[in-house]
This record gives C-alpha cells, sequence and structure tokens, in this order.
C-alpha cells in the first residue's frame, strides 16, 4: 500500500504514525554552517552529527555538500545534472515508488533544497518534515544513533525544466521582458545592505524580501500558520510566475516550498542567485531602502 502525503510538509505526529511503513523512506539532509575566520559563512556535511547526536530511527543521511551538488559547479550548491542526481538518489533509496520525508536540524532549509530537488528531478512523493529534529524530539520520540545503510535501488530522472531559472532569464525580468514576481530569502539586514556577506552589497532590482528564517516559528522550528503565511506573501501581486533566490539557492528553496504549500503552481528557483549574479560587475545590485545601484567596473 502507497503512503499518500497530505501535503509538502508533514507533521512529527503523521511521520510518527507512518513510521516504518514499507515504501516509506525518511532522509536527514542537515547541514552545519558556521562562520570562517574570514567573516564568510561556512559550510560541512551534517553526517557526524546525525551519528553522534541521533537522527529518526531508520533515516538514512544525504549529503547536500558532496553528492546532491555538482562538485564541478563554479558556486556551492550548485544543482546537480540528472544523472548524477539519479545516482545519487538511487544511493540512498530512493526509487520510483518511494515516499520520501526529508528533514534537517536547522530552520528547513536544507530539507526543502533536498525537496525542490526531488520535485525538480520528477519525484512528487515527497516531504518536509516540519520542525525537523526539533519537532521529532519535542515530544520525547526515540533517536537512534548511528550510521544506517541505506539499500540501493534505480532512481529514473526527469528534469523539469520549469523548475529553474538561470541569470539571462533573471536579467529579462529585471529588463521587463520577462513578468515574473523576485522574491529574495536572504536576511533583512543582508536585503537592505546594512550587514552584507559580499563585498557587492544588496540585491537584484525588484526583488521583495521574504526571508526564510521568518517562514517559521524561531523555538519550535515550525512554519508559521497558514494564515500569517498568506499574509507574508500577500504582496506578490499578479505575476504569473515567482522565482525566489537567496545566496546559493538554500533559503530560495524555503520560500518555494511554503509558495507551493500555499497553492501557488509556477515557482522557479534562480540556482545561482546572488552568489552568480553579484560576481558580475554588471550586473546590478539595489540597496534596499535607498535606490543605490551598486555596480564595480
Amino acid at each position: 500500500m502507497t503512503t499518500s502525503l497530505p501535503s509538502p510538509l508533514v507533521s512529527a505526529q503523521w511521520l510518527a504514525d507512518h513510521l516504518g511503513a514499507d515504501d516509506l523512506l525518511v532522509v536527514d539532509a542537515s547541514v552545519v554552517t558556521f562562520t570562517q575566520p574570514n567573516g564568510k559563512p561556512g559550510s560541512f556535511s551534517g553526517h557526524e552529527q546525525y551519528i553522534a547526536d541521533g537522527h529518526v530511527p531508520g533515516a538514512v543521511f544525504a549529503d547536500l555538500i558532496e553528492e546532491f551538488s555538482d562538485p564541478e559547479g563554479r558556486y556551492p550548491f550548485t544543482r546537480p545534472d540528472a544523472e548524477r542526481f539519479a545516482a545519487a538518489a538511487g544511493a540512498v533509496g530512493i526509487g520510483p515508488d518511494t515516499t520520501v520525508v526529508v528533514y534537517d536540524t536547522a530552520l528547513g532549509q536544507w530539507a526543502a533544497r533536498f525537496w525542490w530537488l526531488l520535485r525538480a528531478f520528477g519525484h512528487d512523493s515527497a516531504a518536509v518534515l516540519d520542525g525537523g529534529l526539533t519537532a521529532w524530539t519535542a515530544d520525547a520520540r526515540p533517536v537512534e544513533r548511528g550510521h544506517v545503510e541505506p539499500t540501493p535501488t534505480v532512481f529514473a530522472a526527469t528534469e523539469r525544466s520549469d523548475a529553474w531559472v538561470d541569470k539571462a532569464y533573471v536579467e529579462r525580468i529585471v529588463a521587463g521582458v520577462e513578468s515574473a514576481e523576485l522574491i529574495c530569502a536572504v536576511p533583512p539586514k543582508e536585503f537592505t545592505g546594512e550587514a552584507p556577506s559580499r563585498e557587492r552589497a544588496g540585491v537584484i532590482p525588484g526583488s521583495r524580501s521574504l526571508p526564510a528564517a521568518r517562514l517559521v516559528d524561531r523555538d519550535a522550528r515550525t512554519a508559521l500558520p497558514d494564515a500569517d503565511l498568506q499574509e507574508l506573501f500577500a504582496p506578490i501581486g499578479e505575476a504569473p510566475r515567482v522565482v525566489t533566490y537567496c545566496n546559493g539557492g538554500i533559503a530560495a528553496a524555503a520560500a518555494a516550498l511554503h509558495l507551493v504549500r500555499l497553492g501557488e503552481t509556477e515557482v522557479a528557483i534562480y540556482d545561482g542567485s546572488l552568489n552568480e549574479w553579484a560576481a558580475d560587475p554588471d550586473a546590478p545590485l539595489v540597496t534596499a531602502g535607498s535606490g543605490t545601484v551598486s555596480r564595480s567596473r
């Protein structure tokens, strides 16, 4: 019997009620972030944390840094091609009939990224665990320590080209040639330019700020009530498409997840995000609130 998901977001209680189902695979996609000596953000795999601190019983680990990104990509977390993704998904036990519930130990952005990759490569039977491991352990649910060896299978990737947009497409949005809403999921002070994370401060012109961290309760790490989320997304307007971005396509996936969950059908992620955009000295950046466009020549 196939496990049916009620939504792209499932509760810890739902997972507890279905844990152990033959077709259900739980995936820990955690990434640990830190601040490097130069002040810039860094990240490493959450696998050691998964082993030592524990995980949902039976959960396998998915490495977003190495296996589920393109190692040849110019920027961290560049999406893999269909062949690489299919090999990585099959290696962790995801097949065509597998129902996947993915979580992380942060605010859900890493799980959302993994969920979006599955969606982008044609696998719809997937959901994010609302609140991640924090929600799972909140009611003294059991955790398991140590590595769970996956049962490899075959995953056939069918890439959906509308899941992503490239820099050229975003340039056309900025120029007014394409009609789409740009949603920026970076932290508020980065959006305004008060706390830039790169040499060229600012965001893509015409963007609306929707920080990924504001989509969840910071303590419980669960999604805000639907009414609150709908209010946050309300200013999006009537554009036929929504494009989310951040620094590297991770927080953008959290925004995309909730847009899809609330019924938005035309959503895409700019995978290169500000890592790519700001690296081009001719690409305009606006310091929100001041209207200043930052260019380097």
